[in-house]
This record gives C-alpha cells, sequence and structure tokens, in this order.
C-alpha cells in the first residue's frame, strides 16, 4: 500500500500542458508540411503548377476544415467525460465520433471531385493554373474520408490526454508523403497529380493507425464498435456551431485566396507560400491551444474553475512569447524561404515581402488561437460561431479596400496581407473580451 507521503506529487499546470503541447507542436508542424512539402516539389514544374496548388488547396482545406469539429468537439467531449471519471462513456463518444467522420468524408470526397471544376473557375485564376488546380483537386478528393477519420481519431486521443500517438501518425505520415510525392512527380513523371496521390497513400496510412490504436482502447473498456445512431445524430447536432465558426473562418481565407487571383499568377503564386508558411506557424500556435481544449474540458469536468482559470492565464503569456519568437524567426528568414520554392525572381520578392507581414502577425495569432482553444475546450461553441461570424464581417471592408484600390503586384499582395492581419486583430480582440469573464466556465460532464 502507498501512503500519501510515498505518491507522486500532482503535477503542475505547466507540466500538465508541457506534456499535452510539445507532442501536439511536433505533429501539428508536421501537418501543414503535407502541403509545404508539396508546395516546394510542385513548385519546380513552374508558376502555373504552384499556384494551381494554391487555389486547389485553398479549396481542399476548405472541404476538410469545415469538419475541423471531428477533432475539436470529440476533444471537449472526451476530455469532460474523463475529467467526470467516465472513461468508457469518454471512448463510446469518440467512437460515434469517428462513424460521423466516415460518413461525411465520403459525401465530402464526391461533392469535391464532382465540383472540383466550377468551384476553382470561381477564382478567375488563368486557364493553364485552373487547369493544374483540377488536376491536383479530383485527385487529393480521394482522401478526404481518411482525413476527416484522422481528424476525429486525433480529437478522441487529445481528449484521452494522449497527444503523442498522433505524434507518431503525422511524422511518419509526413516522411512518407515527401518520399512519395517526390518519386511520382519527378520520377515517375506524373506532375501535379503525383503529389496529391502521394498524399492520399500517406493519409490513408495516417488513418489506418489511428483507428487502430482507437479500437485497441474501445476493447479494452468494453465499449461497443458498433455505431450508435442516437450517438452519430448527437455528435452531429453537437458539432453545427463549429461547423457555422469554421465556415466564417473559411470564408475569410477564400476571400483571401480570391483577391490574391486577381492579382495575377506570380503573386498568386506567392501567396500560395506565404498561406503555407502562415499554416505552419498558426499550426505550431496551435499546440498550445490543442492543450487547452484537452485540459479545460478536463478541469471543467471535474468542477475545478480556478485551475481553469489559472491554466488559462498562464497559456496565453505563453502563447505571446511563442508568437514574438516565430514572428523573429520568420523575420530574420524571409528572404530564405522564398529560395526553396520558386525559381521566378518575381515570386521570390513577392514572397519575402508578404512574409515580413505575416510575421508581424504572429504574436496577435497567438491570443486568438490560444482563447479560442480554451472556448472550444469549454464547449463554448455557440458564442464561438457567433463571433467568427462577426470578425468575418469586419473583415470584409477591409479586403475590399484593398481590392478598390487597385492595387496589384507585389504592393497588392503586402496590402492584402495587412488586411488579413486586420481580421486576425478584430478576432483576438472578440475572445479576449470573452475570456476575461466567466460565462464559458461551465462545470461537469455535459454541457
Amino acid at each position: 500500500m502507498t501512503t500519501d507521503d510515498q505518491r507522486s506529487p500532482a503535477p503542475t499546470p505547466a507540466r500538465e500542458i508541457l506534456r499535452l503541447a510539445i507532442p501536439a507542436f511536433l505533429a501539428l508542424v508536421a501537418e501543414p508540411l503535407f502541403l509545404l512539402a508539396d508546395s516546394a516539389i510542385i513548385g519546380h514544374l513552374g508558376t502555373a503548377a504552384l499556384a494551381g496548388l494554391g487555389v486547389a488547396s485553398a479549396v481542399l482545406l476548405t472541404a476538410v476544415n469545415l469538419f475541423i469539429f471531428l477533432a475539436y468537439g470529440t476533444t471537449a467531449v472526451v476530455s469532460r467525460k474523463l475529467g467526470a471519471g467516465d472513461h468508457r462513456g469518454a471512448i463510446s463518444a469518440g467512437i460515434d465520433g469517428l462513424w460521423l467522420a466516415l460518413l461525411l468524408g465520403a459525401l465530402a470526397a464526391l461533392a469535391t471531385a464532382v465540383w472540383a471544376q466550377p468551384l476553382l473557375e470561381l477564382f478567375g485564376a488563368s486557364p493553364g493554373v485552373t487547369s493544374e488546380a483540377v488536376t491536383y483537386l479530383r485527385w487529393s478528393a480521394l482522401g478526404i474520408p481518411c482525413m476527416l477519420i484522422v481528424l476525429a481519431a486525433t480529437g478522441v486521443l487529445r481528449g484521452l490526454q494522449d497527444t503523442r500517438t498522433p505524434l507518431i501518425a503525422a511524422v511518419t505520415g509526413f516522411s512518407a508523403n515527401a518520399v512519395l510525392s517526390l518519386v511520382l512527380v519527378h520520377v515517375v513523371g506524373w506532375g501535379i497529380a503525383g503529389a496529391a496521390i502521394g498524399s492520399v497513400i500517406a493519409q490513408t496510412g495516417m488513418a489506418v493507425y489511428l483507428l487502430l490504436v482507437v479500437i485497441r482502447g474501445a476493447r479494452r473498456l468494453g465499449s461497443d464498435l458498433a455505431p450508435s445512431g442516437a450517438g452519430v445524430l448527437k455528435a452531429a447536432l453537437g458539432g453545427i456551431p463549429l461547423l457555422v465558426r469554421t465556415i466564417a473562418l473559411r470564408a475569410a481565407l477564400l476571400l483571401t485566396t480570391w483577391l490574391a487571383a486577381g492579382l495575377g499568377d506570380g503573386p498568386l503564386a506567392a501567396h500560395q507560400v506565404a498561406m503555407t508558411v502562415w499554416a505552419t506557424l498558426a499550426f505550431a500556435l496551435d499546440a498550445l491551444a490543442i492543450a487547452a481544449q484537452a485540459l479545460t474540458g478536463k478541469t471543467l469536468g471535474a468542477g475545478d474553475v480556478r485551475g481553469t482559470r489559472e491554466t488559462t492565464q498562464l497559456m496565453v503569456r505563453w502563447s505571446i512569447w511563442f508568437g514574438v519568437i516565430l514572428a523573429a524567426l520568420i523575420l530574420i528568414l524571409h528572404r530564405v524561404i522564398p529560395l526553396g520554392f520558386s525559381q521566378d525572381p518575381d515570386v521570390r520578392t513577392a514572397l519575402a515581402a508578404a512574409l515580413i507581414v505575416v510575421a508581424i502577425g504572429q504574436p496577435i495569432a497567438g491570443v486568438a488561437f490560444i482563447l479560442d482553444g480554451v472556448l472550444i475546450g469549454a464547449g463554448d461553441t455557440r458564442w464561438l460561431a457567433w463571433a467568427q461570424t462577426l470578425a468575418t464581417l469586419a473583415y470584409v471592408p477591409m479586403v475590399l479596400a484593398v481590392w478598390a484600390s487597385g492595387v496589384t503586384g507585389v504592393t497588392g499582395l503586402v496590402w492584402l496581407w495587412v488586411a488579413f492581419n486586420g481580421f486576425m486583430l478584430v478576432r483576438a480582440l472578440l475572445l479576449w473580451g470573452r475570456g476575461q469573464g466567466d460565462r464559458w466556465m461551465v462545470v461537469g460532464a455535459e454541457r
């Protein structure tokens, strides 16, 4: 029998954050490296191919990220039940989320493949760029079901306070994707289609691995693997506010890409890489937000309001400093990064200029991402849906001002990113105001 004096001391909030955030950071950075690898490989096929990847990836990421609630919502539900001591209920909720992911993935893949051409033509890019984009998007659509399964399985594991397993899946998947894309594009000679096929194969492997881990945990606890109609419906309805939030966020990102497409092929290609760099930094900053989701759900499930507040304040401070570090890193490398993505001097010049603005916005993004994670973990999704919609509406006149000015080329791209930083500032201020209150801190196994 172990006495109280012999037991290990309870982990501090800082150690708990780091335990979850460090593996999440490595895994999240690996995820956008799928696209970074494709950008670097496709960039050597020419400006049209790289620009085509830009518009195709905007649609693909929208098709997938519309269902990000499969990860975020599942994390919040599973972690709350875990904090309340209901381990079997936690894993059962996760299984329902996986079945929902499979259903939504099949529907999204079909819709993306069928409507690829008309969707991509909406961006108004040149015919050569659109042709490359259609090829990439139709092949990539095959991987959407597996991408959604990865989201849902990752959400289950994060809710169970396990961020190491998703890290293994992400690093292995990225490594396989990089090798496959390089071989299929430049050795086999499949062009932009080869990059898409390489990603699909890697995503399938990730999905199978994570599914096996979750199924093994469910069997150990005696949970039923068959779909529960009521459970799947509950997961779907519970995800609606996060779906609205995500639609509003993706609308802002698509609006940005739409305006970039009107700046010319060179600036569009530069924007594609700049947005990919921004996404990579966002995933890095989101590591703390992932920890925030898991810890907030768990502490509120256990009824620990004070612990929730203290952990939130600590994570906000860390996220701001992390944003400052990332900003400094990008400023140092803003002339080096373009060398790896294009041989076109105009693209390199535009990208270097855009990266300066990307860097400046990182501390602001840090605040937005961490508080978004906290409120998702708390299940405050209805408020998040409203706030994100308001932020996107505030962004519309900023984008229209850039469009109405008639600026193009490097100058137009820089002002577009200035406007995008304004959008992130509005988002951060709204989240900061909500976080200062207490209405989001609802305790118990169910919100």
